[in-house]
């Protein structure tokens, strides 16, 4: 591991070991695990870059964490260790004490005997220490006033949409469509939470009924009557009215916004930057500068708790304002550049900052999940 933050990858890397790194045989120098005895066999390892073999020796599938015991604070995890199943733990280990927890099914967690690294370098893989549900709160609580708020201005554009199509200006119109359209991108980190209403208001082709925005984008650049766009506005206003309703009464869970500080951009470099959304109003960009507005509110609701777990936490913050600045540069005037119209250059820029940003926004998901303790 050559880069400075890679320490704090490993929670998130070794759950995707945990996945694919299996085999269905006893490794005689593996550590044993099994529900009322955890980590037995384990000697004091060599300091350095090592990798541990876990074996499931139990009846049970079961979660193992290797933990500092005082903190508690994870260092790499595996998830769902199956029975008769041997899977690698890997990490720089530093000097200092360690420890295996399992969490078998159905049973209370165990942390097993502490071990002691003495000849291990000054610094190694650093502990994140676990984020639970009350932790995250605050988090959620202040999401979801951000997200009703946000709720409230898309209703209010969407309102000006159908003013605009029944005025039959349609320039206007296209202009009053995009206002609705970021607006709605802005709570991308509310996707999951939206259910069905997610098709409804923003649906691409191929994704059920084609309605809501995206449909009458598709109307507004293809000439089609804008009474008959109206029509779906309507439904539209009526969709946005029952998604308030809706979200007033739904639980939002916490391992949603961790999740999400992720997944918005990315699906912003899937659809986006690539141009696979547009249908004819060439605002890609414009909706990508709405999509890092959503990735911000998310990032600041979650800033108090997970800022001083993570180091790059400052680093993420300067790269979203450096990709904003980035995105903004293609806004002129009035007009902002299609995907398709940008220079090669500034196509390999943008790509290069979403790609990097993407890199760091990353680990947050694997550091900000709420994990079972007991």
């Amino acid at each position: 591991m050559t880069k400075p933050h890679a320490a704090l990858l490993t929670v998130a890397a070794l759950t995707l070991a945990g996945l694919t790194a299996c085999g269905h045989h006893s490794d005689p120098a593996a550590v044993e695990v099994s529900r009322g005895s955890c980590g037995v066999g384990w000697k004091s390892p060599h300091g350095g870059d090592q990798t541990v073999q876990v074996h499931n020796v139990g009846p049970v599938t079961m979660e193992v964490e290797l933990v500092d015991p005082a903190t508690h604070g994870v260092y790499a995890e595996i998830e769902s260790l199956a029975p008769g199943t041997t899977r690698p733990f890997h990490l720089v280990f530093a000097r200092g004490s360690y420890a295996f927890t399992c969490l078998p099914e159905d049973s209370d967690a165990e942390t097993g005997p502490v071990v002691t690294v003495k000849d291990g370098p000054a610094t190694g893989a650093a502990p994140i220490v676990p984020v639970s549900e009350v932790d995250l709160g605050p988090a959620v609580t202040a999401y979801r006033a951000n997200v009703s708020a946000g709720l409230a201005t898309l209703a209010a554009d969407v309102t000006a949409l159908r003013t605009a199509l029944s005025s039959g200006d349609r320039a206007r119109a296209q202009r009053a469509w995009l206002v609705a359209q970021m607006a709605y991108s802005r709570l991308g980190a509310a996707y999951d939470t939206f259910g069905d209403s997610a098709d409804a208001i923003d649906g691409l082709p191929g994704s059920g009924s084609f309605a809501g925005l995206r449909r009458i984008e598709r109307g507004l650049w293809h000439g089609e009557s804008l009474p008959l766009l109206s029509a779906v506005a309507k439904a539209l206003a009526s969709d946005v009215a029952s998604l308030r309703t809706d979200f007033a009464r739904a639980r939002t869970d916490p391992n949603d916004l961790p999740l999400r500080a992720h997944e918005i951009l990315e699906n912003t470099l899937q659809f986006e930057l690539t141009g696979a959304a547009d249908q004819g109003a060439g605002d890609g960009l414009a909706i990508m500068s709405a999509n890092l507005d959503g990735t911000r509110m998310v990032l600041d609701a979650l800033a108090p708790e997970l800022r001083p777990r993570y180091t790059r936490w400052p680093v993420v913050n300067d790269e979203v304002t450096a990709l904003r600045k980035l995105v903004a540069a293609q806004h002129r005037g009035d007009r902002w550049t299609p995907v398709g119209a940008l220079s090669r250059a500034d196509h390999e820029r943008l790509d290069g900052a979403l790609g990097q940003l993407l890199e760091d926004l990353a680990p947050i998901a694997a550091i900000g999940e709420v994990r079972r303790t007991q």
